[in-house]
């Protein structure tokens, strides 16, 4: 999938994201985008389904660039096999399309983490 594809399907997700905000009165119609997604982010804690919707879904469902696609364990084992800490750097430095912490600023390294071993253990 070219960069671009992948640059609007993130807007018509952060789209979405903001409309439900709007709708649910968690903030104005009129707030920043920036501020709709930090506050879909940091809402209620660290929820790793819902992260991987906000920031991995796009990618790591269609296989876009070459994303391993989450269900396919060809396209994860060798993945597996370089060990967590290689996945780990991978995700917070970025690697080929993949952005520094698929754009989840706010996540740490323990939420970065945990989004791998759901994308791992999904796909066994």
């Amino acid at each position: 999938m070219k960069l671009i594809n992948v640059l609007k399907s993130r807007a018509v997700q952060l789209g979405a994201i903001s409309a439900l905000a709007v709708m649910a009165g968690s903030v104005s119609a009129d707030a920043p985008a920036n501020a709709v997604m930090q506050l879909a982010q940091n809402s209620d804690g660290f929820e790793v389904e819902r992260v991987y919707m906000q920031n991995c879904w796009a990618c790591h469902n269609s296989g876009a660039a070459g994303a391993p696609k989450v269900g396919n364990a060809a396209d994860w084992a060798p993945r597996v096999q370089k060990g967590m800490d290689t996945l780990l750097a991978n995700a917070t430095n970025g690697l080929n399309a993949m952005p520094a912490k698929g754009l989840c600023f706010t996540c740490t390294e323990d939420d970065l983490k945990a989004l791998i071993q759901y994308m791992v253990d999904s796909s066994k």
